[in-house]
């Protein structure tokens, strides 16, 4: 009666953290540091937008976004990435990076490819990853991304049959949870192999304006540069950290003309277009810079903080950009437990967002802490995990 093929998922991250911390009291005031919320202040001039809009609740929205929306997307990469897209024909506005990169799969993944199509994805990753492409009847393959590869998985290193099977890689840099970019040098390797093996590149780039000092090196940015083929790498781009607006569910999705174009078909059927209100709001968003500047700061605020709480740690990474601290344990599941039952701080094992494979699961021995409230409420959690696990 029901499909077998998401039978044997595990339960989300987060209703397994609930079933392992919310049978046991808080040992002190409860601070969520699990979640990557941004809690920074959204620029207040976005509410008076929507009010003079909030007309247009009345109407349809245009599905792959407003002419203007689309605009100023194409004029923001152009500014960031020195990248020259066609606003008609190359982006798709979304609802926030998942649908995009659940979509993408199902858009854009063929049925066959010298057999079952293999879907790359890092491991830890993002759980969308994983089921866009088990919905697509695709084989997910789980490529470590450890120390010994620098927190960004090898593909390049894979088996002959598997690159010759594989359809599409994801990728995300900054990276979630680590926090490490992937530079020039990297992307070429990546776009290379595409080339090579003939798949795409779905480019997870939704941290890229949160970083330390240097901006993180764009997907569309090193294609250009090359000339990779226009259809080779799709970036996806979100407001909800860049500008702290994740209850605006705006983002989209650039690449080439071929690959848009069937995402906006299938968009056409399943997809639910951002309201008109929120779509004029967004374009503001994405032709202004000063509050992403000012929010910048106060992420390398936090960054600071961490390495002075936590710098002490060994094995520490010292954030470089992103939202996160991807501490070692001995135990992630344990190190939650003890951290909640002794302190009130709600941290995620970062075996959650990882994968078993045959060689382990590579988020076990870590703990993600998202450093997603104010400056002092960071600061007060941050010495409360370094009291309670590291001394």
């Amino acid at each position: 009666m029901f499909p077998e093929r998401f039978s044997n998922l595990p339960a989300y991250a987060f209703p397994r953290l609930r079933a392992l911390l919310d049978s046991h009291e808080p040992g002190g005031p409860v601070l969520h540091m699990s979640i990557g919320e941004p809690k920074h202040p959204a620029p207040s001039w976005i509410a008076d937008i929507i009010t003079e809009h909030a007309g247009d609740f009345g109407r349809y929205p245009p599905n792959e976004g407003t002419p203007g929306l689309r605009g100023a997307i194409a004029g923001w990469l152009q500014r960031r990435y020195g990248a020259s897209v066609d606003p008609e024909t190359q982006v798709l506005t979304l609802n926030g990076t998942r649908e995009g990169l659940y979509n993408a799969g199902m858009a854009l993944c063929p049925e066959v490819k010298g057999g079952t199509p293999v879907v790359l994805m890092p491991n830890p990753f993002y759980q969308v990853y994983m089921i866009s492409a088990i919905s697509a009847a695709a084989e997910p393959v789980f490529v470590p991304a450890t120390s010994e590869t620098g927190h960004l998985p090898d593909y390049a290193g894979l088996p002959e049959d598997i690159l010759a099977r594989t359809a599409l890689c994801y990728i995300c840099s900054p990276a979630n949870p680590q926090g490490v970019m992937a530079d020039a040098a990297y992307w070429r390797s990546l776009i290379g192999l595409a080339e090579k093996y003939d798949f795409q590149i779905l480019a997870d780039e939704c941290y890229a304006e949160l970083y330390r000092d240097t901006p993180p090196t764009g997907a569309l940015e090193v294609a250009a540069q090359i000339g990779a083929d226009p259809e080779r790498v799709l970036s996806f781009h979100s407001l909800s950290k860049r500008s702290n607006v994740p209850g605006l569910r705006s983002g989209f999705v650039a690449g080439g003309p071929q690959s848009i174009a069937r995402m906006k078909q299938l968009r056409a059927y399943a997809g639910a277009p951002i309201p008109l209100p929120l779509q004029h709001a967004s374009e503001a968003l994405w032709n202004e810079e000063q509050h992403v500047t000012e929010s910048r700061r106060l992420w390398v605020e936090k960054y600071v903080l961490a390495d002075e709480i936590l710098g002490h740690v060994p094995g520490y990474m010292s954030p470089k950009a992103g939202m996160f601290l991807w501490l070692p344990v001995e135990d992630g599941e344990a190190a939650a437990l003890k951290l909640w039952r002794e302190t009130g701080v709600r941290a995620l094992p970062g075996a959650y967002l990882s994968r078993d494979t045959t060689g382990g699961n590579p988020g076990q021995g870590y703990l993600r802490v998202a450093l997603v409230a104010p400056r002092d409420e960071t600061r007060d959690g941050l010495i409360r995990i370094r009291d309670c696990l590291f001394t």
